[in-house]
């Protein structure tokens, strides 16, 4: 059997629903026998709804780089900046391993709005990626230079939320 061609495909826009895309992909993913590793930047809690069902689904992994706390877009802390760069670092590793077929970098577009990581690191990172792995980058205002080179890119647009209208982040639906 011919081997897979991965590609790198970007959920961005203001709107809900970006993570949620990239976790509906590696559910069908792993449904399919492939396996996946996520990396969440600027996520620390346990609260999650995607861990605890990651962690039943075999072939499946999930690992969060960042604090339970908002970072500063405009000063970042010093340890979120580590955190990001650990973040990356393990990513990286996931990519080139052979133990993937998918990678799921989840936030790391605003990581690098914030400028915790640097552009040209998760260039580098998308250019060792084996053909075979399946790039997933999501968050809002993605790079210019990542639309660039990806091979997909979809806007998700806000036209209503129901944060406006005072429902707050339910435990099951938003987290």
């Amino acid at each position: 059997m011919p081997e897979r061609r991965g590609t790198v495909q970007v959920y961005t826009g203001d709107g809900k629903g970006k993570t949620t895309a990239a976790l509906g992909l590696a559910l069908r993913a792993v449904g399919h026998g492939l396996s996946v590793y996520m990396l969440q930047f600027m996520k620390g809690s346990s609260n999650y709804g995607e861990l605890t069902s990651a962690a039943k689904i075999q072939g499946f992994v999930i690992e969060q780089s960042g604090r339970d706390e908002f970072v500063d877009k405009k000063n970042p802390a010093q340890v979120d900046i580590d955190l990001a760069a650990q973040g990356l670092e393990k990513a990286r590793a996931a990519v080139v391993s052979g133990d993937y077929d998918m990678v799921i970098l989840d936030e790391v577009n605003v990581a690098l709005d914030f400028g915790l990581i640097r552009i040209e690191d998760v260039l580098s990172l998308i250019e060792t990626r084996p053909p075979h792995v399946e790039l997933v980058l999501t968050g809002r205002s993605a790079h210019p230079d990542i639309v660039r080179v990806a091979d997909l890119v979809s806007e998700v647009l806000n036209i209503k939320h129901h944060y406006d209208a005072g429902v707050e982040a339910r435990e099951g639906i938003e987290f």
